[in-house]
């Protein structure tokens, strides 16, 4: 019996038993099993590398954001606009069969834009290439789900079955930005109600900045001492990716440069006063400017010919006199 017969039979089950106290037990075990069966869906199978031949693609950039939505919704065309990759797009569904992947140059940053398959009805089971869709969606720090504003859209809370999803590791949950498209066919008052939605984005030239603010990328500028700071590349850091701490700062330079640091000097809004003296745990914010003091010799140590201190005795009388030749 496969997995799907398996869902189906627990579900069948389910569906038998009368909701009470006395079997409250008996139906969270089979929502937990079905859970697992679920999850092991969207295992890929044994042997195989998981996300398809020539469908994943490697992390490049300083985040990655995955285009997901049903077939003819504009994805394809909404990467072409942000990145200039051409992505055939078409009246007809199915147009995009594997990954494509984009870049956005903005804010300094480079943002890694991926355009997937449209998610159809049974993609968790393997259909229209759903699983590789959204084993790669998951591996995004951000989901845009672009939809058809002419058709209906329904929004949930969350259940008691959403945690259980939480806990058995079947979900996970994303970050996510709606972009809606073909607005121009829906009347003014919908248009109002779309536009008062929450991580909602109607206008093309507000979809960076919300994608930025949800992505919550951090750029920070070094400083070299007795230099200028060096505003053209920054070191890009994100809560989601490693922290946003001195410390991070340092490691994302190189993993040995933090047993090297004395202190720092911050100039930005995470500053209380210009330059501020902070140690490792100072939690840094976009656009501020850091110059790090490293630690000095102690002294005795040098560094091969260049040794500041020399180890023989400072003064005549301390030397250590040789014994006398044997006659």
């Amino acid at each position: 019996m496969g997995i799907i017969e398996r869902i189906k039979e627990i579900e069948a089950e389910m569906a038998r038993t009368q909701k009470n106290k006395a079997t409250e037990y008996h139906l969270g075990q089979l929502k937990a099993k079905i859970a697992k069966l679920r999850t092991q869906l969207l295992e890929p199978p044994k042997g195989s590398s998981g996300g398809g031949d020539g469908f994943e693609v490697t992390k490049f950039g300083h985040g990655r954001v995955a285009l997901i939505g049903f077939p003819s919704v504009g994805k394809s065309t909404l990467l072409t606009m942000l990145t200039g990759t051409h992505s055939e797009a078409a009246s007809y569904e199915f147009t995009t069969l594997t990954c494509i992947p984009g870049i956005i140059h903005y804010n300094d940053t480079k943002i890694q834009l991926l355009d997937l398959p449209g998610i159809i009805e049974g993609a968790s089971e393997g259909k229209g290439r759903g699983r590789q869709v959204i084993a790669v969606a998951k591996s995004s720090d951000i989901v845009l789900m672009v939809l058809d504003a002419s058709k209906l859209l329904f929004r949930e809370d969350a259940t008691v079955d959403d945690l259980i999803d939480v806990i058995e590791g079947n979900r996970k949950y994303m970050k996510c930005v709606y972009v809606y498209n073909k607005i121009d066919v829906i009347g003014i008052d919908d248009v109002d109600k779309l536009a008062r939605q929450p991580n909602s984005v109607l206008n093309f030239d507000r979809l960076l900045a919300k994608m930025w603010e949800e992505m919550g990328l951090v750029r920070v500028y070094t400083k070299p001492q007795g230099q200028q700071p060096d505003f053209g590349d920054p070191v890009v850091l994100s809560a989601d990716r490693g922290g946003c701490s001195v410390g991070d700062f340092c490691n994302h330079i190189h993993r040995s440069l933090v047993k090297e640091v004395k202190y720092v000097l911050v100039w930005g809004t995470s500053a209380r006063h210009y330059p501020q003296h902070c140690g490792l745990g100072h939690v840094l914010n976009d656009e501020d400017v850091v110059q790090i003091v490293k630690k000095k010799d102690k002294e005795g140590e040098g560094r091969g010919r260049f040794k500041s201190h020399s180890t023989d005795p400072a003064r005549i009388s301390d030397r250590v006199k040789k014994a006398p030749l044997k006659q």
